[in-house]
């Protein structure tokens, strides 16, 4: 399975979800916490697709502009 910002904000949400509704300090902290930790890995996931998008781009780009320039 591949690790997605998607899969990510989802667990963030799940995380936030169970914050809402728990009774216990401990338990709503830890859900918190949890929330807060999927949430960067979410971010990070983000940029992380975004760059690759960027490296693919330039890389079709500079394909296409090869036969060119051997003309």
């Amino acid at each position: 399975m591949s690790f997605s910002y998607e899969f990510a904000t989802e667990r963030a949400e799940e995380a936030a979800r169970s914050a809402e509704t728990a009774e216990l300090d401990n338990v709503r902290d830890r859900a918190l916490r949890s929330e807060a930790a999927w949430r960067d890995m979410a971010d990070r996931a983000r940029k992380t697709e975004e760059s690759r998008a960027r490296r693919e781009a330039a890389a079709t780009a500079a394909r296409e502009a090869a036969p060119a320039l051997e003309e």
